[in-house]
């Protein structure tokens, strides 16, 4: 009988530093150098995260946005169990993330009052003592 690991397994190694450097300069070789802009400076082959600019005129509260849990939820009930010694109900992940939400939209209008495009944690400060 055939293992399963086995059915669909490809054998293959990594090439040594030597092999992927030759191969890097093969494949530059073979490709047409680009002259570079000349206020840039080449950088060292590093790989990046590409992610999409938000888009303001799309509904800050859209469904996705809502639904979204704002809090690790197994943290969360680790600390109730740490310091209380009681289990969490599910439902609370929503309540606190809806808390999170208001608390965000306020420090959000705090940091736009300032002049400022970065919310920090003095806008929360000033959020929660407005609410004492």
């Amino acid at each position: 009988m055939m293992r399963h690991r086995d059915a669909w397994a490809e054998e293959r190694r990594s090439p040594t530093e030597e092999e992927a450097r030759r191969q890097r300069e093969e494949a530059a070789a073979a490709q047409p150098a680009e002259p570079l802009p000349a206020a840039s400076t080449p950088q060292p082959n590093v790989s990046r995260r590409v992610v999409a600019p938000a888009h303001h005129d799309a509904d800050p509260d859209g469904p996705a946005v809502a639904q979204d849990v704002l809090v690790v939820v197994s943290k969360l009930k680790r600390y109730v169990k740490a310091h209380s010694g009681m289990n969490t109900s599910d439902q609370v992940t929503g309540v606190l993330s809806d808390h999170l939400r208001d608390l965000c939209r306020q420090a959000i209008r705090q940091a736009a009052q300032d002049g400022r495009r970065t919310v920090m944690d003095r806008d929360f400060v000033r959020v929660l003592r407005g609410r004492e």
